[in-house]
């Protein structure tokens, strides 16, 4: 079959682990053109990575050969550029998160799917091991049924991460800690336990941080099969902890921390998966973490095109992630349990 030929949009701090993916993917993909409208960030990326490069978007949208294109830039600018592509016929690899507004992002998903692009999302934390693992140890009912999930996200970034222009914003980013960071780990929390139906929780700006939007959430919930749990999310935690999601079931417990799983089964047996040695962008550097749980999303996505198939994280999916950080600001908001969108 013959390579997807593809063109890379936005140069910025989140490219490197995309391009070494699909340095990786070679054999299946080929980077036709990478694109930042900053001449600066094109020669820095060029110093890095062999593709090659362009000035105008319009070069990607025109060739008829590019049968697809990878965004990476900010939130804020999502919703135009997918469209773009989108009318252009390109199938469309977008980071997260989908838009700065839910609102937007059903939008741009409609929009998608009118045109017949296949839509992915960058949620990578689905394509580690352990968490893999865990899905197919659930989806064999293993654990039972669940009763009981929680999960923390207790991340560190420094003042200095959100002195940069655009930063914790809900102009450019949309949200803090939930849309920006904690948003993997959530969509991961709903894969494994399902869909949240009411939230209770709370949601500020704590004395680390000057920022506008929120750095600290804590959170009851109910989930749809009618277990209970908690969400626990923060970028005030120096120097920075791996995000746990502890899931608890008629059968065996599971703990899944970072890129390590534990299961302990009622019968005494156990299942563990040891972690990797990275610090998984839990403290001050955000990209300090192995780029092959990219290369999974990518190698779904474009196995998703080939096939015709939707890519594990699709825009439909993702919009669930973004009901629930919706629900969890309103309650934090107003003081009211909120019930989530489905």
């Amino acid at each position: 079959m013959a390579k997807l030929r593809l063109g890379l949009i936005g140069l910025g701090m989140a490219v490197t682990p995309h391009a070494r993916s699909f340095l990786d993917l070679k054999d299946r993909v080929e980077v036709a053109y990478a694109f930042s409208p900053s001449e600066a960030r094109r020669r820095a990326f060029a110093e890095k990575f062999p593709f090659p490069l362009c000035d105008r978007l319009e070069t990607i949208l025109d060739d008829k050969s590019i049968g697809a294109v990878s965004i990476l830039t900010p939130p804020n600018t999502h919703r135009e550029l997918v469209e773009r592509c989108a009318a252009a016929g390109k199938h469309v690899l977008l980071e997260k998160p989908l838009e700065v507004s839910t609102a937007q992002a059903i939008e741009m998903v409609q929009a998608c799917r009118a045109a017949g692009v296949t839509l992915g999302v960058v949620l990578q934390h689905r394509f580690r091991p352990a968490g893999l693992k865990l899905a197919a140890m659930i989806a064999a009912g293993e654990l039972g049924t669940l009763v009981g999930c929680s999960t923390v996200i207790r991340l560190w970034r420094p003042q200095s991460y959100y002195d940069q222009p655009g930063r914790g914003t809900r102009s450019r980013d949309g949200g803090g800690v939930l849309l920006t960071q904690g948003i993997h780990t959530l969509d991961l929390m709903l894969s494994l336990a399902g869909r949240v139906s009411e939230v209770s929780a709370y949601a500020t700006t704590s004395a680390v941080h000057r920022m506008e939007t929120e750095d600290m959430v804590a959170a009851a919930v109910q989930f749809a099969n009618g277990a209970y749990g908690t969400i626990d999310a923060t970028t005030a935690a120096y120097p920075g902890f791996a995000e746990r999601i502890e899931l608890i079931g008629t059968r065996a417990t599971a703990s899944l921390a970072g890129t390590e799983l534990k299961v302990f089964r009622h019968d005494g047996t156990t299942v563990e998966i040891t972690a990797d040695e990275s610090s998984g962008g839990t403290g001050a550097d955000p990209m300090a973490f192995p780029h092959d749980y990219h290369r999974g999303v990518i190698a779904d996505f474009i196995d998703a095109v080939e096939r015709h198939r939707q890519p594990k994280v699709s825009g439909e999916e993702a919009l669930k992630v973004h009901h629930l950080i919706d629900a969890l600001l309103e309650s934090g908001r107003t003081g009211k349990r909120v019930k989530v969108t489905s």
